[in-house]
């Protein structure tokens, strides 16, 4: 039924004028539109809505996910940047530096402004048929 419809990530925040810095300055989106509750940015072919809410940073697993060529260039981009990773064992995988690998998978994890886990992975960990998908999930500290 929905097969056919775009999906749009969403997030909550505190405020949006910090997430406008982070998430358009830092990471460098694109927006598309702007009101005083929500803030709409362009990423690839896909959309990331950015909302204020009570709520923001309560969610305890990755909230959006980046499919990148490289991650560890974009890594190392973003740690330019004033990023700091999150580092997390997992079962079947090494830490490389900030970048977590299972055979051809790599992930990297960071948080935004309030908390929300932003994720970074390649290609290859979409592609793979029998591997089930733990190595985008995070996991909960706890």
């Amino acid at each position: 039924m929905l097969s056919k419809w775009d999906a749009v990530a969403t997030i909550a925040v505190k405020d949006l004028d910090a997430a406008s810095r982070f998430y358009q300055g830092t990471l460098g989106l694109n927006q598309v539109d702007r009101n005083e509750e929500a803030i709409t940015y362009k990423s690839g072919n896909s959309k990331l809505l950015v909302y204020a809410s009570k709520f923001a940073g309560t969610n305890k697993a990755t909230a959006v996910t980046w499919i990148v060529d490289d991650v560890e260039a974009v890594v190392e981009s973003l740690r330019g940047k004033d990023i700091r990773f999150e580092h997390y064992d997992l079962p079947d995988t090494t830490r490389q530096g900030d970048v977590h690998a299972a055979g051809d998978v790599k992930v990297a994890w960071f948080k935004d402004p309030d908390g929300n886990i932003i994720g970074l992975a390649n290609q290859s960990a979409m592609k793979r048929e029998k591997a089930p998908r733990e190595h985008l999930r995070q996991p909960v500290r706890g």
